[in-house]
């Protein structure tokens, strides 16, 4: 890159060193069932088996153990990046306000309560969700803090690509589920400065493409209405920072229809035992709608997030 990058690959590694254990060094093995069926070898990196089932811990860890003094924190959230924070606020005795809208996965909701967060309900998306904290933030003069637009946040992001660098072969390609972008803009980063030959492709849903057409168009696009039952992915405006983190780092995006989602799910659950949330299981959505693009290669992609309720478990995975 010609210019100065905002994440630095210094603080990744910093990060590797800073973050809570508990969410460090998560499992990765090849997913030899899949492969038959996928004809290409598949690596998964297993970021649910934590204290809030997903990656987020990672980056609000990263950031709360490098913030100057204790203030009172304000985010939105769809639910995981909410827990993160409620788990590391709650850690350093920090008072958090939490945004969701009333739409949120109610079992996300009760657990950022469980781990001691405020979390009000207000509105019926993300956006919403994001203007009430925005809102709060300006009235009571608590910091906002926003998933994406913080470098920290995306750094701690990082610790994964650090961690699925450590497998003894190069990967062809990596795919990462794309939401607000600090995943891939962490992962992409350091992979490039070590493995440039890797490929590094997000994975959207085909109902929320804000940021597959915001990285096309290289500047941020709001879209309009999304519909997808992938909320973890579920973005409709994108931040102008995080969709600069990408540019240059990212080869490719792909977009993925909910039923994917679904097939992904199940073949994960059959296969090897773990339970992903829809936007969990993008990556391993895309390795089969494109299977095509990758047969033959080693391919790794992140399992993100489990957080699902009873009644999505029974709807998604009791086949």
């Amino acid at each position: 890159m010609s210019e100065p990058h905002r994440l630095s690959v210094e603080r990744i590694q910093l990060a590797a060193n800073v973050i809570d254990p508990v969410f460090l060094n998560s499992p990765q093995f090849r997913a030899e069932p899949l492969e038959r069926q996928l004809d290409c070898r598949i690596v998964v990196k297993v970021e649910t088996l934590n204290p809030i089932r997903s990656f987020k811990g990672r980056g609000a860890e990263f950031l709360l153990a490098t913030m100057n003094g204790h203030h009172h924190l304000v985010c939105a959230t769809a639910g995981n990046f909410g827990q993160g924070m409620a788990f590391a606020a709650r850690k350093r005795g920090i008072p958090l306000t939490i945004f969701a809208s009333v739409s949120a996965n109610p079992l996300k909701v009760e657990r950022m309560r469980a781990l001691g967060a405020e979390v009000r309900l207000v509105g019926e998306d993300f956006k919403a969700a994001h203007s009430a904290a925005k809102e709060f933030a300006a009235t009571t003069g608590a910091e906002l803090i926003e998933d994406g637009r913080v470098p920290a946040i995306t750094e701690g992001a990082g610790t994964i690509g650090l961690e699925l660098l450590r497998w003894p072969e190069a990967f062809d390609a990596i795919l990462v589920p794309l939401g607000d972008g600090a995943l891939l803009g962490g992962v992409a980063r350091w992979v490039k400065a070590h493995r440039p030959a890797t490929k590094l492709i997000g994975i959207c849903a085909s109902g929320a493409p804000a940021m597959e057409r915001s990285w096309r168009a290289r500047r941020a696009q709001e879209s309009g209405p999304t519909k997808t039952i992938a909320d973890g992915i579920d973005v409709q405006s994108p931040y102008p920072e995080a969709v600069a983190d990408l540019l240059g780092l990212t080869d490719d995006i792909l977009l993925v229809e909910d039923h994917t989602l679904v097939s992904a799910m199940q073949q994960a659950h059959k296969e090897f035992g773990v339970a992903l949330e829809p936007s969990g299981a993008a990556g391993l959505a895309a390795l089969a709608v494109y299977r095509e693009r990758f047969k033959g290669q080693l391919v790794a992609t992140i399992l993100t997030g489990g957080n699902v309720t009873p009644e999505q478990m029974r709807r998604w995975l009791s086949t």
